[in-house]
């Protein structure tokens, strides 16, 4: 009752599943994923205890191709079963049981399996499939919610929309670094959940990802002048040190605190906190 791709970024250092069905909070059941090691997405009749075995065995080598082997042979429900995996390296692999509702099937390749069940019919896995090949120019997470969105588009779950989830894993790309859970965002019951979900990674990837170092502004001179205007304004004092404590209590307070970066400001929290602030004349040679 479900659709949903699993996908490692061609580096091999991320991994992650994307999902969406009519279901309530799919996100919540279907994907699993341990960094550099791999990813699974379970469903139709899920079968959780998949999830856990499943990163063990690809844990230790094994061939997605093969972990779907071992999962099924194991399970006596396997013909109502549905499971795609991928490993730290080479294909795919995925597997339909003969009892799933139709239309069911899956579609694999280097580094992908994408699968679905009660779909409106073989068009929506080739969606998933056609639109993760054409995106690779794409960060990892949001090619992966294009997939899903081109799944949707061309049909999705014949019974309709609820439910979808995106799961995302790096090592130590997690919160504060302290973490391999890079994103894990649900939308657990909405009318167009695809859509909201790129919403919400949109949010995440403002609040959340790390700037690019290539583009960050040394915090001195017009660019430390503006800071400081723009920060007094919103009632955030400056002292005479400069505008760096008053920035990263503000930034604390907005969420910003991931994009952070000592004696710099990345234009993408100069550009929010423009937005913000009351009206400040910008400096000529501020950027």
């Amino acid at each position: 009752m479900t659709f949903s791709l699993v996908a490692r970024s061609a580096d091999g250092r991320l991994h992650g599943v994307v999902v969406a069905s009519k279901f309530l909070a799919a996100g919540a059941l279907v994907p699993a994923a341990e960094a550099q090691v791999g990813a699974l997405a379970t469903q139709a009749h899920v079968n959780l205890a998949y999830r856990p075995q499943g990163l063990t065995l690809l844990r230790t080598g094994v061939p997605a191709a093969d972990v779907v082997a071992g999962l099924i042979a194991a399970d006596a429900e396997r013909e109502h079963r549905q499971l795609g995996v991928v490993g730290a390296g080479g294909p795919g692999a995925s597997w339909t049981g003969p009892a799933c509702h139709p239309w069911a099937g899956g579609r694999t390749g280097d580094g992908w399996a994408a699968q679905g069940n009660v779909l409106t019919g073989p068009e929506v896995v080739d969606a998933l499939g056609d639109a993760w090949l054409a995106g690779s120019a794409l960060p990892f997470a949001e090619r992966l919610v294009a997939a899903l969105r081109a799944g949707d588009e061309a049909g999705g779950d014949r019974r309709g929309r609820q439910s979808a989830g995106l799961l995302v894993v790096e090592r130590g790309g997690g919160y504060g670094g302290r973490s391999d859970v890079l994103i894990d965002l649900r939308v657990d019951d909405h009318p167009d959940p695809v859509a909201e979900l790129g919403r919400l990674l949109a949010v995440h990837t403002l609040l959340f990802s790390r700037p690019d170092p290539a583009t960050l502004l040394d915090l001195s001179g017009a660019v430390a002048d503006e800071v400081a205007a723009l920060l007094t304004a919103l009632g955030h004092p400056v002292t005479d040190d400069g505008p760096e404590g008053a920035l990263i209590s503000w930034a604390g307070l907005e969420n910003l605190e991931e994009r952070l970066v000592p004696g710099r400001i990345d234009p993408v929290v100069l550009t929010h906190l423009r937005g913000v602030a009351p009206h400040v004349p910008a400096p000529r040679s501020a950027s």
